[in-house]
């Protein structure tokens, strides 16, 4: 079963106002993440990771410590990855649910502690990858960082919230202010209630 590029959740000017241009979208969605499904596809054709679940393929095809991921590992990856990236956002200004406020603030001190780790790690990370808020095994509630497509599946962690830090998530719309992107990210694009659905 081949997997498809799934249409965002809101149209491609939705998000203009809080920060994400259309023309963003545009590459971001249309293109690059339709590439993925397109060489994601292509790489697991006449595998056995044909009949798998996007999530399967992900577990099954990591290799921990290994910074040049197999072409299926990348591709398979960064389609979920994006998957979840569209849906944790959206148009207006996303209250936080009451409960995912008190989980940050036992986790972390404070709101504003978690943003500022979650921007550290997101501006640390280098080169190309995600940062993340995730729900560990035990479930604490903990922001890291991945290098290129990897994500919180490969460490059987939850993920509740992830940032792609790509140039080419930003580029267009802050140049090289990744800092600036981040910190929007978490205070005008966010969709706090989907992050909260995760918990």
């Amino acid at each position: 079963m081949a997997f498809e590029l799934p249409d965002l959740p809101y149209g491609h000017d939705s998000l203009a106002d809080n920060g994400m241009s259309r023309e963003t979208l545009e590459y971001h969605h249309d293109l690059h993440h339709n590439a993925y499904v397109t060489n994601g596809n292509a790489a697991i054709a006449g595998t056995d990771w044909e009949s798998k679940s996007l999530e399967e393929i992900i577990t099954g095809t990591y290799s921990a410590g290994s910074v040049a991921q197999n072409g299926i590992f990348n591709n398979i990856s960064q389609l979920w990855n994006h998957n979840q990236f569209w849906e944790m956002m959206g148009p207006g200004v996303s209250s936080m649910p009451s409960e995912l406020e008190v989980a940050l603030k036992e986790s972390f001190g404070s709101l504003e502690a978690f943003k500022t780790e979650f921007c550290a790690a997101g501006a640390g990370q280098f080169g190309a990858g995600w940062c993340w808020l995730v729900k560990t095994p035990d479930g604490s509630l903990k922001v890291t960082k991945t290098e290129n497509g990897v994500n919180p599946l490969c460490f059987g962690q939850k993920t509740l919230l992830g940032c792609d830090v790509w140039e080419h998530s930003y580029y267009i719309d802050f140049r090289n202010k990744r800092p600036v992107y981040l910190s929007n990210f978490l205070d005008n694009l966010v969709n706090w209630e989907n992050v909260a659905s995760r918990m």
